[in-house]
């Protein structure tokens, strides 16, 4: 028997173009966050752009709400994505699967897969990444840096296909073998590969070229695909879920 039915799942408050991808029998839920939506209200003026729309406890990590019938209903959220990045989320049902799946991250036994566009095209077909990061947390704003830092950061690259269009972009798969903040962005951005759209560590002035010719000002940079094999009630459970490349990569080049 399902660790929710299937009414919670479809009554849940969803964010705006929020969409649920798919769920198991235990509760694990993968959801795809559209660019722009915040994975979780940092406060009550957020839950409007988040990706459920209703209070979040940050002490629990989960979003809290009540049904038609008035119950309290909890949802889990198991993984962070920044606000302008779209793709993959994860969440939980019930505390304990939450515990179960986020002991599974502490084990860095998770495969996340990227895809980026970026400007320009990488010298090799297929590279791996090491470099060593700095990250710095001020008043809720988070920079890294890829210089004069000790905090290493590993990512398979491989090339996808490169664009004809206008601009000189290619598509990228980018599978992270660490959790750094902002590291796919800040690893892109030092091999002169920065992610389109990136406000922060990108080429500005051809995010504004690009966003004029194109109308799309988003940072292009999704969360394609995440999957592990967790253990839960003395037994193996495999995981995959697939968020599709947004229709925006698509029309870019």
């Amino acid at each position: 028997m399902s660790a929710a039915p299937a009414e919670f799942w479809n009554t849940l408050p969803l964010g705006r173009d929020v969409h649920l991808l798919t769920h198991d029998v235990n509760g694990l839920a993968a959801f795809d966050k559209p660019a722009g939506i915040l994975s979780h209200p940092n406060d009550s003026g957020d839950a409007p752009r988040s990706l459920l729309t209703c209070r979040y406890d940050k002490a629990g990590e989960c979003f809290v709400w009540k049904d038609a019938a008035g119950a309290e209903r909890r949802l889990w959220l198991l993984n962070r994505l920044d606000g302008a990045t779209s793709g993959v989320l994860l969440c939980a049902a019930t505390e304990a699967l939450a515990s179960a799946i986020k002991t599974q991250f502490a084990k860095k036994q998770v495969r996340k897969i990227y895809h980026a566009l970026v400007f320009g095209k990488p010298a090799e077909k297929t590279q791996l990444w090491r470099d060593l990061l700095a990250v710095q947390k001020a008043g809720g704003v988070i920079r890294t840096t890829a210089t004069r830092g000790n905090i290493p950061a590993h990512t398979q690259m491989t090339f996808v296909r490169h664009g004809q269009g206008t601009f000189s972009t290619s598509l990228v798969r980018l599978e992270p073998h660490t959790g750094r903040s902002h590291q796919l962005r800040v690893q892109c951005a030092k091999r002169s590969l920065p992610i389109v759209g990136d406000q922060t560590y990108g080429d500005f002035a051809l995010n504004r070229t690009f966003a004029k010719t194109t109308g799309s000002k988003r940072l292009f940079l999704h969360s394609l695909e995440t999957s592990f094999t967790y253990e839960f009630s003395g037994r193996s459970h495999p995981f995959k879920a697939v968020a599709p490349l947004p229709r925006e990569f698509q029309v870019a080049y």
